[in-house]
């Protein structure tokens, strides 16, 4: 697992998550601090993160 820490669209806290690098995927997954959805979108090549963007549900 890969730990990625970014801000929150919505309260701009910085929070983390882990990621799994063997897969890329886009989601949706609460702010662990103010708890609205956010869309997870994240690609790993070989192992390596090469995008990686968090946004708001309705964007």
């Amino acid at each position: 697992m890969f730990e990625h820490y970014f801000q929150c669209p919505y309260c701009w806290e910085e929070v983390s998550m882990l990621l799994d690098p063997s897969v890329s995927q886009t989601y949706v997954e609460d702010c662990e601090v103010c708890c609205n959805p956010i869309t997870i979108s994240v690609e790993f090549v070989a192992g390596e993160l090469t995008s990686f963007s968090a946004e708001n549900l309705g964007q």
